[in-house]
């Protein structure tokens, strides 16, 4: 059967629901170039008015998944279970719940991104220790999930490449907020991992993408259905995202913290939510009755960490790199700490160096924003509240001006619960 793209485009534009067909033929036309920019663009924009149907964003998910390969895993002697963030400010979960869920007896194969504007990313955060490198071929990937159980790295070019392709197009043509293409995104890459179960973090609040409970528990809902329409038992817990989460905000620095984790100590909230995730992982791999808890506390998750950045290279025995420059922001006022905008932070992060404003751009290992108090503590005024950590003094000013308005000493604000909602 012959398609013209411009059929597809009409098609949606007028609310229809898209064939199989027509679905197979756009993606896999444009992942070869065989249809241009444009077309595509005018595709995403009505599907960005018009929505999609359950049946078809599964079938549209599947065919970005098909535009590359799937990971086989089916020779791990264990279950294989995964876990994706929708991205946050000081969200460095995913370095202890890897190694403790592994030391639980599951097996993680975690292919993670680089950060982009206020949010940070794994990959970037990971390369703060010296010698560890996040690329791996796929006979290496494959034998660290054997020897050690976990992994967290690049995912290959091979990975949903109309994803990709279709990413950079939404960036440029006021398509991103869409729900669908959202959803698609997320799960064509977490599927064509090849993991059995999926848990995802969906963050709400200023700091993230979603800002809207209502919104984030959607966007939750589309992907649970597409996990489950995929054959992937899929769940999803939405998470506060309206302050920071711990009180690290920056590569190393959250290197640092996430190794106090796994040493039994660190937050409180980056404990318990590296907790709850462990246990939806290990209930997806059929463990429900081993408690990850322990295992955080009595060494063995440190010793699957410090196994798994070996195995890539990184020497787990390092001193991780410090800022040359660190400058005290004192509270404004004496009171109740009632709120600390994720957003603003996150910003100062990014302006003192720990983000980049295109791919292409290098980050600073060591910039970052480290908090000295959190919601709901007594403060005095003058007292230290959080630190501008840089290489850079030239950054600090508009580090500083992206934090003003920032702090709440004794306002209305009343924090999110750090889980606000479960799907799935």
């Amino acid at each position: 059967m012959s398609i013209a793209i411009v059929d597809v485009i009409r098609a949606k534009r007028d609310g229809l629901e898209l064939s199989p067909e027509q679905i197979d033929f756009a993606i896999d036309a444009y992942t070869k170039g065989l249809v241009a920019d444009e077309q595509i663009s005018a595709l995403l924009m009505a599907i960005y008015f018009q929505g999609m149907q359950p049946a078809e964003l599964a079938r549209w998910t599947t065919a970005m998944i098909d535009s590359g390969k799937r990971s086989d895993l089916s020779s791990l002697p264990k279950p294989t279970v995964d876990k994706h963030s929708t991205g946050g400010v000081g969200d460095k979960v995913t370095l202890p719940l890897a190694p403790l869920v592994a030391a639980c007896g599951a097996i993680v194969p975690q292919l993670s991104g680089r950060g982009l504007g206020h949010t940070g990313g794994t990959l970037d955060k990971l390369e703060a220790i010296p010698g560890w490198r996040a690329a791996l071929s796929t006979e290496e990937y494959l034998r660290q999930l054997h020897e050690v159980g976990a992994v967290v790295c690049a995912a290959g070019d091979d990975l949903a490449p109309a994803d990709r392709k279709l990413y950079a197009l939404r960036d440029v043509t006021g398509t991103v907020e869409s729900i669908p293409l959202i959803a698609s995104s997320i799960m064509s890459k977490k599927i064509a991992e090849g993991a059995a179960g999926l848990v995802l973090d969906v963050k709400v609040g200023s700091g993230a993408f979603m800002k809207d409970v209502d919104r984030a528990r959607t966007l939750a809902e589309t992907m649970v259905e597409i996990g489950g329409a995929a054959g992937v038992h899929t769940v999803a817990l939405l998470t506060a995202m309206d302050r920071p989460l711990g009180r690290a905000v920056g590569n190393a620095l959250e290197v640092a913290e996430s190794l106090e984790v796994l040493a039994g100590g660190g937050p409180a909230d980056v404990v318990e939510l590296t907790v709850l995730l462990a246990r939806e992982m290990l209930a997806l791999a059929g463990l429900s009755d081993v408690d990850p808890a322990i295992a955080l506390w009595d060494g063995r998750a440190m010793d699957v960490w410090r196994a798994m950045i070996a195995a890539q290279g990184g020497d787990p025995a390092a001193a991780l790199p410090v800022a040359g420059e660190i400058q005290i922001v004192p509270a404004p006022a004496s009171g109740t700490l009632t709120g600390l905008d994720a957003y603003a932070v996150g910003v100062a992060a990014w302006r003192l160096g720990a983000g980049r404003a295109r791919k292409e751009d290098p980050v600073s290992a060591v910039a970052g924003v480290l908090l000295r108090a959190e919601i709901g503590d007594e403060v005095k005024a003058g007292q230290p509240l959080l630190e501008l950590h840089t290489d850079d003094p030239d950054r600090l000013p508009a580090a500083m001006a992206a934090l003003d308005g920032a702090v709440s000493i004794d306002g209305p604000e009343v924090p999110l619960p750090l889980v606000v909602d479960r799907v799935g």
